[in-house]
């Protein structure tokens, strides 16, 4: 079967959130869908100073060719996927251009100061606002409450990789998907999986618009 084509090479992907929201497992899997093609894909991972609750970001390079450093230059993410709509702007702030994509989940993660009351969360209008302005495109989507309707509130990382195979911008697929997760995880949760991928899937034919941003 003849590779597909990236639309750029390396195509730099940073997929972020906090600690327990799946981040770094969604990384692998997508690295391991992309491998399985013929892609070189390299991965690194970063954490805040709590694993569980803590900012969380991958790093995921993919080539045709060429293994690339696992370290995205500052300012070069091409797309941006995100578990946690805060995070995605401590990472555009960093690595973002004009060119950025991005694709957030739009349920809040408040961190401990939030719920304290000594910080204050900003608004959902005022982060979107904050996002569209620092992309090329952005995307929002509640995949929180779409993985709760199934169950698992965890399921809301193949949500969120569905919604990016529905992008187009990386050959992915539900074959692909079908094929890691066996591999990763025991038959009784690749029918989960797969229902989380296909909302994701459905979900951004029904969110793209015309300028390139979702409803």
């Amino acid at each position: 079967m003849e590779k597909a084509l990236l639309t750029k090479d390396p195509y730099n992907l940073i997929i972020t959130g906090v600690g327990g929201q799946g981040n770094v497992l969604a990384s692998r899997l997508l690295a391991g869908m992309l491998v399985r093609q013929g892609f070189r894909v390299t991965v690194g991972e970063t954490f805040g100073v709590s694993q569980r609750g803590g900012s969380v970001m991958s790093h995921v390079r993919i080539s045709a060719n060429t293994v690339w450093s696992p370290q995205i230059p500052r300012g070069h993410a091409d797309l941006v996927v995100t578990l946690e709509p805060i995070e995605a702007i401590r990472v555009l702030a960093a690595y973002g251009n004009r060119q950025v994509k991005v694709l957030t989940n739009t349920r809040p993660v408040y961190p401990a100061a939030v719920i304290a009351g000594q910080e204050r969360y900003p608004a959902p209008a005022e982060i979107r606002e904050a996002i569209s302005g620092l992309s090329a495109a952005a995307w929002f989507i509640d995949a929180t409450s779409l993985a709760m309707k199934l169950g698992n509130p965890i399921l809301a990382n193949i949500i969120m990789i569905g919604a990016l195979a529905g992008l187009a911008a990386l050959p992915l697929s539900r074959d692909g998907l079908t094929e890691i997760v066996k591999e990763m995880m025991t038959q009784d949760k690749l029918e989960a999986n797969l229902q989380a991928f296909d909302l994701g899937l459905a979900l951004m034919g029904k969110n793209v618009t015309a300028d390139g941003r979702g409803e």
